[in-house]
């Protein structure tokens, strides 16, 4: 049930949530999924997440909540990502109840509860510093399946099209709104330019190294990350790539420095790469691991960008508005963070 190509999801673009009779046609195939699995829906099915790219519901039923999750056809890998996952690191990947084979739909249990509401309550950075050996772990099984993943349709950012995915997105110029109140002065935009050798150079470097390219996750923040008796889940793919493993660290600092209230690459921050990269370290040195993860992250807002780039090519016009602010956000934070 669960075993589906990301090409067959892939052509079906369209929001299905959207379109006259699309959310009737969704609740159907979940009551009669369920039924099959003589599973009892016990109440309102709740749409509680909606986006242009996904929307998630709420089911009710007997055993506890499900939740239902449909992609766009251009973020299907994350249903298909989702399912491999199940398999090759099932402790650390959501437990899927069904998959539906042409449309990128996924029916999923609940992961415990969101580390978010958690650290809301309780501000404690042990779970951060327990959480991230979890998940290196299961960026290094995921290595183990690179052409596994790429054969489902994950995006491929490895650092030898970095350097080209880097310079497509900075000739976009439109995307950038020079000159005006959120964009980027006409020097900014030209400090981009000039550091495509220098983009090229540190994507060599980290190539140099041993440790490999992975699943990077794209999105890890404490909203996407469950915790259930001393096991965190890591939800929502939609973001993933298959690209450097120390790139995913960007969203957790970013969370990080929100829920705890600090400026951005505070020294308290060290207590996350100081968790995450020991697990790494029978690829590396301890002192390679921190070269290297110094240099990731000289590198990753712009692995951000070329998401949110892509992702922002997919949306109708209507929609691109909204988020065409945060590209430039992200050069400024790349170029905050580059050292020539």
């Amino acid at each position: 049930m669960l075993t589906v190509s990301k090409k067959k999801l892939a052509s079906n673009p369209i929001n299905t949530w959207d379109q006259p009779g699309g959310q009737e046609q969704i609740r159907a195939w979940i009551h009669q999924t369920l039924t099959t699995q003589d599973v009892t829906v016990t109440g309102p099915i709740e749409q509680i997440h909606a986006r242009p790219w996904s929307m998630i519901l709420r089911i009710p039923t007997q055993e506890g909540n499900l939740f239902f999750k449909a992609t766009a056809g251009f973020a299907a890998h994350e249903i298909v990502l989702t399912a491999c996952l199940s398999t090759i690191t099932p402790d650390a990947a959501p437990q899927l109840v069904a998959v539906h084979p042409q449309h990128p739909w996924m029916i999923m249990r609940d992961g415990g509860q969101r580390l978010r509401e958690i650290l809301q309550t309780h501000p404690d950075w042990q779970h951060w510093q327990n959480l991230l050996p979890q998940f290196a772990h299961l960026q290094i099984e995921a290595a183990h399946h690179r052409d596994r993943l790429l054969d489902l349709g994950l995006p491929n950012r490895d650092l030898d099209v970095f350097p080209q995915l880097y310079q497509q997105w900075i000739d976009d110029t439109a995307r950038f709104q020079l000159g005006l109140e959120h964009g980027l002065s006409t020097e900014e935009y030209q400090r981009l330019q000039d550091l495509v050798p220098v983009v090229e150079q540190k994507a060599k470097l980290l190539a140099s190294y041993a440790v490999p390219v992975s699943l990077h996750h794209g999105d890890l923040h404490d909203g996407n990350i469950f915790y259930h008796q001393g096991q965190y889940t890591f939800y929502d793919w939609g973001d993933a790539s298959f690209s450097h493993p120390f790139f995913s660290l960007r969203t957790a600092y970013v969370s990080a420095e929100v829920r705890f209230q600090l400026d951005e690459n505070a020294p308290e921050l060290d207590r996350l790469r100081d968790a995450y990269l020991p697990a790494w370290l029978e690829f590396e040195t301890e002192e390679n691991l921190r070269i290297i993860f110094g240099v990731a992250q000289e590198l990753w807002a712009i692995s951000s960008a070329i998401t949110w780039y892509q992702v922002i090519q997919a949306l109708e016009s209507e929609n691109q508005q909204e988020y065409i602010h945060v590209l430039p956000s992200l050069a400024k934070e790349f170029l905050s963070f580059i050292r020539p």
